[in-house]
Protein backbone atom coordinates (compact mmCIF):
# COMPACT_ATOMS: atom_id res chain seq x y z
CA UNK A 1 0.00 0.00 0.00
CA UNK A 2 1.40 3.18 -0.81
CA UNK A 3 1.54 6.30 1.62
CA UNK A 4 -0.48 9.31 1.27
CA UNK A 5 1.59 12.04 -0.51
CA UNK A 6 2.62 15.06 2.23
CA UNK A 7 1.35 18.49 1.38
CA UNK A 8 1.89 22.22 2.46
CA UNK A 9 -1.02 24.53 2.56
CA UNK A 10 -0.80 28.35 1.90
CA UNK A 11 -3.70 30.55 2.64
CA UNK A 12 -4.48 34.16 2.01
CA UNK A 13 -6.77 35.44 4.60
CA UNK A 14 -9.42 38.34 3.66
CA UNK A 15 -12.98 39.74 5.44
CA UNK A 16 -15.10 37.36 3.61
CA UNK A 17 -13.04 34.66 1.28
CA UNK A 18 -10.12 32.65 2.00
CA UNK A 19 -7.71 31.88 -0.75
CA UNK A 20 -5.81 28.46 -0.20
CA UNK A 21 -3.21 26.66 -2.11
CA UNK A 22 -1.46 23.42 -1.57
CA UNK A 23 1.98 21.78 -2.90
CA UNK A 24 3.65 19.22 -2.53
CA UNK A 25 7.14 18.79 -0.71
CA UNK A 26 9.13 19.63 -3.66
CA UNK A 27 6.68 22.88 -4.35
CA UNK A 28 4.36 21.69 -7.75
CA UNK A 29 1.05 23.69 -7.59
CA UNK A 30 -0.68 21.02 -6.91
CA UNK A 31 -4.21 23.28 -6.61
CA UNK A 32 -6.08 26.56 -5.62
CA UNK A 33 -9.80 27.64 -4.42
CA UNK A 34 -11.68 29.97 -2.24
CA UNK A 35 -13.45 28.84 0.98
CA UNK A 36 -15.80 31.52 2.56
CA UNK A 37 -14.68 32.97 6.28
CA UNK A 38 -17.21 31.22 8.03
CA UNK A 39 -17.38 27.89 9.94
CA UNK A 40 -18.07 25.51 7.47
CA UNK A 41 -15.73 27.13 5.39
CA UNK A 42 -12.91 26.67 7.63
CA UNK A 43 -14.06 22.69 8.20
CA UNK A 44 -14.14 23.14 3.67
CA UNK A 45 -11.18 24.05 3.84
CA UNK A 46 -9.14 21.58 5.99
CA UNK A 47 -11.27 18.80 4.24
CA UNK A 48 -9.90 19.90 0.98
CA UNK A 49 -6.84 20.29 2.05
CA UNK A 50 -6.50 16.68 3.56
CA UNK A 51 -7.91 15.43 0.11
CA UNK A 52 -4.39 16.27 -1.53
CA UNK A 53 -2.70 14.20 0.99
CA UNK A 54 -1.55 14.59 4.27
CA UNK A 55 -0.38 17.96 5.76
CA UNK A 56 2.87 19.01 7.17
CA UNK A 57 2.17 22.75 7.91
CA UNK A 58 0.38 25.66 6.53
CA UNK A 59 1.40 29.14 5.87
CA UNK A 60 -1.39 31.80 6.51
CA UNK A 61 -0.84 35.43 4.99
CA UNK A 62 -3.10 37.69 6.62
CA UNK A 63 -2.44 36.81 10.23
CA UNK A 64 -4.60 39.81 11.95
CA UNK A 65 -8.05 39.78 12.92
CA UNK A 66 -9.05 37.90 9.05
CA UNK A 67 -7.33 34.99 9.85
CA UNK A 68 -7.69 34.49 13.77
CA UNK A 69 -10.85 32.39 13.57
CA UNK A 70 -9.51 30.09 11.47
CA UNK A 71 -5.71 29.74 12.60
CA UNK A 72 -7.77 28.54 16.01
CA UNK A 73 -9.69 25.84 13.96
CA UNK A 74 -6.43 24.80 12.01
CA UNK A 75 -4.46 24.01 15.17
CA UNK A 76 -7.97 22.70 17.24
CA UNK A 77 -7.48 20.15 14.02
CA UNK A 78 -3.58 19.62 14.93
CA UNK A 79 -2.01 21.38 11.94
CA UNK A 80 0.96 23.41 12.83
CA UNK A 81 0.35 27.49 11.44
CA UNK A 82 3.62 29.23 10.43
CA UNK A 83 2.94 33.23 10.24
CA UNK A 84 3.80 34.23 6.31
CA UNK A 85 4.84 37.76 5.92
CA UNK A 86 3.37 39.85 2.52
CA UNK A 87 6.21 39.54 -0.54
CA UNK A 88 7.85 42.84 -0.61
CA UNK A 89 6.29 45.30 -3.53
CA UNK A 90 9.21 44.61 -5.78
CA UNK A 91 8.28 40.51 -5.86
CA UNK A 92 4.55 41.59 -5.62
CA UNK A 93 5.13 43.52 -9.10
CA UNK A 94 7.29 41.02 -10.51
CA UNK A 95 4.99 37.86 -10.10
CA UNK A 96 1.74 39.89 -10.25
CA UNK A 97 -0.75 40.43 -7.28
CA UNK A 98 -3.76 38.05 -7.07
CA UNK A 99 -5.33 36.25 -3.76
CA UNK A 100 -4.48 32.55 -5.79
CA UNK A 101 -0.36 33.88 -6.44
CA UNK A 102 -0.44 35.09 -2.16
CA UNK A 103 -1.68 31.70 -1.25
CA UNK A 104 0.90 29.71 -3.19
CA UNK A 105 3.55 32.29 -2.32
CA UNK A 106 2.38 31.40 1.43
CA UNK A 107 2.86 27.43 0.53
CA UNK A 108 6.47 27.98 -0.93
CA UNK A 109 7.30 30.44 1.84
CA UNK A 110 7.01 28.04 4.44
CA UNK A 111 8.36 25.18 2.31
CA UNK A 112 11.73 27.45 1.33
CA UNK A 113 12.06 28.26 5.20
CA UNK A 114 11.61 31.94 4.75
CA UNK A 115 8.49 31.71 6.91
CA UNK A 116 9.01 30.36 10.47
CA UNK A 117 6.94 32.59 12.67
CA UNK A 118 4.38 31.37 14.90
CA UNK A 119 1.13 33.20 14.75
CA UNK A 120 -0.28 35.17 18.33
CA UNK A 121 -2.91 32.90 19.27
CA UNK A 122 -5.01 35.60 20.03
CA UNK A 123 -7.33 33.83 22.87
CA UNK A 124 -6.19 34.36 26.58
CA UNK A 125 -5.76 37.05 28.93
CA UNK A 126 -4.03 39.44 25.98
CA UNK A 127 -7.39 38.89 23.77
CA UNK A 128 -9.60 39.90 26.51
CA UNK A 129 -8.13 42.77 27.42
CA UNK A 130 -7.68 43.71 24.11
CA UNK A 131 -11.74 43.05 23.75
CA UNK A 132 -12.13 45.05 27.01
CA UNK A 133 -9.66 48.30 25.60
CA UNK A 134 -11.85 47.86 22.33
CA UNK A 135 -15.42 47.96 24.57
CA UNK A 136 -14.27 51.40 26.38
CA UNK A 137 -12.84 53.11 23.80
CA UNK A 138 -16.25 52.83 22.56
CA UNK A 139 -17.99 53.78 25.35
CA UNK A 140 -15.38 57.08 25.43
CA UNK A 141 -16.39 57.71 22.35
CA UNK A 142 -20.18 57.63 22.55
CA UNK A 143 -20.40 59.08 25.84
CA UNK A 144 -18.66 61.92 24.01
CA UNK A 145 -20.61 61.96 21.50
CA UNK A 146 -23.47 62.31 24.16
CA UNK A 147 -22.17 65.60 25.78
CA UNK A 148 -21.63 67.62 22.75
CA UNK A 149 -24.77 66.30 21.31
CA UNK A 150 -26.47 67.98 25.28
CA UNK A 151 -24.39 71.22 25.28
CA UNK A 152 -25.56 72.14 21.54
CA UNK A 153 -29.13 71.53 22.45
CA UNK A 154 -28.76 73.53 25.25
CA UNK A 155 -27.50 76.58 23.60
CA UNK A 156 -29.95 76.47 21.32
CA UNK A 157 -32.72 75.96 24.35
CA UNK A 158 -30.68 78.85 26.05
CA UNK A 159 -31.14 81.20 23.68
CA UNK A 160 -34.77 82.69 23.32
CA UNK A 161 -36.55 84.49 19.85
CA UNK A 162 -36.37 87.70 21.63
CA UNK A 163 -32.71 87.63 21.29
CA UNK A 164 -32.43 86.72 17.68
CA UNK A 165 -34.62 89.57 17.34
CA UNK A 166 -32.38 92.04 19.53
CA UNK A 167 -29.43 91.28 17.08
CA UNK A 168 -31.39 91.67 14.09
Amino acid sequence: MSQPIEVIGGIDTHTDVHQAAVIDTIGRHLATEAFPTTPAGHRDLLEWLQSYGRVLVVGREGTGSFGAELGRYLRANQLRVIEVDRPDRRARRAAGKSDSIDAYAAATAVLAGRATGTPKNRDGAVEAIRGLRAVRASAVKARTQTINQIKSRSIEVDRSPADDASRA
